[in-house]
């Protein structure tokens, strides 16, 4: 039983804020504080990249901070963690702790160059690039990503002149794989889409390419991934493998420090490796196991889903679930009405990933079937309206 009187939580994302809900809803009655880099109470992210980019919005969660009992911290930046003093350090001070949950989140990263760039993280940057989004602009994007085909989407809409510098092959290889990424690549109809081009620097009027060539640009947008915002854990004593290192259960080796969200790497039973938890899915529903696993420490709940996210992009809603390594095989899966999917599946079968086109009913299906672990015949699933179950036993 924790018997801790002060809980902070270090981060003000949904993931920072779903914890501290959590710590009440499991009984937790001490001090709980809450410390925001943003100046801005915690806002949902995901409209971000989509509605907020056409009009503005206020996505600030709905939630009376004094009848929760949190005490907000907004505009502070934590700096540096000493654990054996139990103390977060931060621009305004340092924060005394029974117990402390990280939940920084992940940071965009940034090209070389003197010239301007936006990235998309903030509700602050999706303000500066919905203003930048006006008709006949020339908008540069780097990194066929996620964010970017959205942005890419938008931009487009609004009579934008779009074009998308992408190192890899195709856009969302890395993420997809090539032969899934190939199929996609004509949704980019509209955008000048150069796969295979490296980017020097950003310029004072757009880019220079690798190979010496300048792409003027009104607004260029970066979007080549983001990283776990470790920074200020330096000399904390608390493992870093990309972001901070948990078990299946939010914990770090230190009894006193969890992570939650895309700061966090854990460990999943079910897929055998670390996973990052670099989507909304998991900031949402990994604080209650944050908070069963701080209070109940003798009982503590395992965190362990199969991981969810979606894009709408170029007209279509792409849903992904489940973890696929690059040893998987994968099948095509075709139905009606130009929806279709994607299937990996391990060496013995088993269904390790699913990809849904504009067929959330197949994602639902995908989710359950993964989660109970199915091994699945390849040739049977080809048509997407087959169910995703095991094979029927051969007849005797």
């Amino acid at each position: 039983m924790f018997n801790g009187r002060r809980i902070v939580v270090v981060g003000g994302g949904l993931a920072g804020l779903r914890t501290c809900e959590a710590l009440r809803a499991e009984g937790f009655d001490g001090e709980l504080e809450l410390i925001c880099s943003e100046p801005t109470p915690p806002y949902d992210r995901p409209p971000l990249s989509k509605s907020a980019l056409l009009e503005a919005q206020d996505t600030t969660f709905d939630v009376d901070y004094a009848a929760l009992g949190v005490e907000l911290r907004l505009g502070v930046r934590a700096r540096a963690l000493d654990t054996a003093a139990r103390a977060v350090h931060t621009d305004a001070g340092a924060h005394s702790y029974d117990a402390l949950v990280v939940a920084t989140g992940a940071a965009p990263v940034a090209l070389p160059g003197a010239g301007r760039q936006l990235v998309l993280r903030t509700a602050a940057d999706a303000e500066r690039l919905r203003a930048e989004l006006r008709p006949g602009a020339r908008v540069v994007l780097v990194g066929a990503g996620w964010i970017n085909a959205e942005i890419a989407t938008t931009a487009l809409s609004l009579g934008c002149s779009v074009t998308c510098v992408e190192a890899g092959s195709r856009p969302l290889a890395g993420p997809l794989g090539a032969q899934v990424a190939e199929r996609l690549r004509s949704w980019w109809d509209g955008v000048d889409l150069r796969c295979g081009t490296g980017v020097g620097e950003v310029t004072t009027d757009g880019l220079t390419l690798d190979d010496g060539t300048a792409l003027p640009a009104d607004v260029v947008v970066t979007g080549i991934g983001v990283r776990p915002d470790v920074g200020w854990l330096t000399g904390s004593g608390l493992e870093i493998d990309r972001g901070v290192v948990v078990d299946e259960s939010l914990r770090t080796a230190d009894p006193a420090v969890f992570a939650v969200g895309d700061v966090a790497m854990r460990w999943s039973p079910r897929f055998g490796t670390r996973l990052g938890g670099e989507h909304w899915d998991e900031a949402r529903t990994g604080p209650a196991t944050v908070a069963g696993a701080l209070l109940r420490p003798q009982s503590p709940p395992v965190f362990d889903p199969v991981p969810y996210f979606w894009s709408d992009q170029f007209g279509h809603k792409i849903q992904f679930v489940g973890h696929r390594s690059e040893s998987d095989d994968m099948v095509f899966r075709e139905g009606a009405d130009g929806k279709w999917g994607a299937a990996w599946f391990d060496a013995a079968g088993q269904l390790t990933a699913h990809l849904s086109v504009d067929s959330p009913r197949h994602m639902v299906q995908a989710r359950m079937a993964i989660d109970r672990r199915v091994v699945v015949d390849p040739d049977e699933i080809r048509d997407l309206s087959a169910p995703l179950q095991a094979p029927a036993p051969a007849a005797k």
